[in-house]
């Protein structure tokens, strides 16, 4: 790592200790399995989400229609489910034993999201596999927030927030690698059993 990643670290650090309010959090984590047809698959994958997270999946309708892939719009597509607090954390722990908690650089946006994909269900600890399920994929994505971000959201006296109150991606790198013992990549290798 190079020193001037250091000296940001440092800074970033400093900024934490000087103002507990900027240091981040996290909010959320949204689990998303799209299977892209309605029917059996689709209730398949919601028992598989349900299994995983240990709360009850919501499907999702498709934005717009598709003729070339017999998808229309409002049909239920994908399943998905929100985890927040102690079971956001935990599950965290147990998606990111696939890649050896290692997250890729590029996986990071500006607003404090991270978003990666997991290939197989069974890759996950505790999931068995299930001939009449099959293998199946599926994303993550991670919401980091500072305490105040929900001004912006919420139904009363809603209001725009300064540029400086979203966490910037140095700031969510940090976090991860803190919280979760997390390993910033620019390439994950694959091992090939």
């Amino acid at each position: 790592m190079s020193q001037v990643a250091n000296i940001k670290k440092q800074e970033i650090k400093a900024l934490w200790e000087k103002n507990p309010n900027m240091k981040p959090r996290l909010d959320k984590v949204v689990v998303n399995l799209a299977v892209g047809q309605a029917g059996e698959t689709l209730q398949k994958a919601a028992q598989v989400l349900e299994e995983m997270t240990g709360q009850k999946a919501n499907l999702v309708g498709a934005h717009k229609s598709i003729k070339e892939f017999n998808i229309r719009k409002g049909e239920k597509i994908a399943a998905m489910v929100t985890l927040r607090g102690e079971t956001a954390e935990t599950f965290i722990k147990k998606a990111m034993v696939e890649h050896d908690y290692k997250i890729l650089r590029k996986s990071f946006d500006n607003f404090g999201n991270v978003s990666w994909g997991v290939k197989e269900h069974i890759n996950i600890p505790g999931m068995k596999y299930s001939p009449e399920i099959g293998v199946l994929g599926f994303e993550i994505t991670i919401k980091v927030t500072r305490p105040g971000q929900r001004v912006r959201v919420r139904k009363v006296r809603r209001a725009k927030i300064p540029k400086k109150q979203y966490v910037s991606k140095a700031e969510t790198m940090l976090f991860l690698e803190e919280k979760f013992k997390a390993e910033i990549v620019d390439v994950i290798e694959v091992n090939l059993y």
